[in-house]
């Protein structure tokens, strides 16, 4: 887990709370779903968090300073270079109403790494409370 160095001791228990599914209904969000998976939880990380986002324009940067590198982009036809624009609309999901899909590329160090290259990307406005989505 990373959290932006900026967030106050308050914000960053609540965050932790969040990320880690206690503070959620079983089953209700992404974070609760993904915690009852973990056999090990590694200590979180304080640090700058660069990140920009386009959803509609399917365009994403993100940086964490020795810890993860990643940006997404548009689907390109193959053929003639022209933007795809694919949706997924979640009617009833737990993650999410509707994502743009694009292509992404991650890479991270330390206790987890990975290296991925053009691989599938989604870009969603996520609203959650401790119940899931906001609709």
């Amino acid at each position: 887990m990373v959290v932006d160095e900026r967030a106050t001791p308050a914000q960053r228990e609540a965050l932790l709370r969040i990320m880690t599914g206690q503070d959620t209904e079983p089953g209700a969000t992404i974070f609760n779903v993904f915690a009852s998976t973990l056999t090990k939880l590694h200590d979180p990380i304080f640090a700058p968090i660069d990140f920009q986002v386009d959803v509609a324009g399917r365009k994403a940067r993100l940086v964490v300073k020795g810890v993860t590198e990643g940006r997404g982009e548009p689907i390109l036809n193959p053929v003639t270079g022209a933007q795809h624009r694919v949706r997924i609309d979640m009617v009833g999901g737990f993650e999410y109403k509707l994502a743009e899909i694009g292509r992404g590329w991650s890479k991270t160090s330390g206790p987890i790494k990975m290296d991925l290259t053009d691989s599938y990307g989604q870009f969603a406005e996520i609203h959650l409370c401790q119940s899931g989505i906001v609709r």
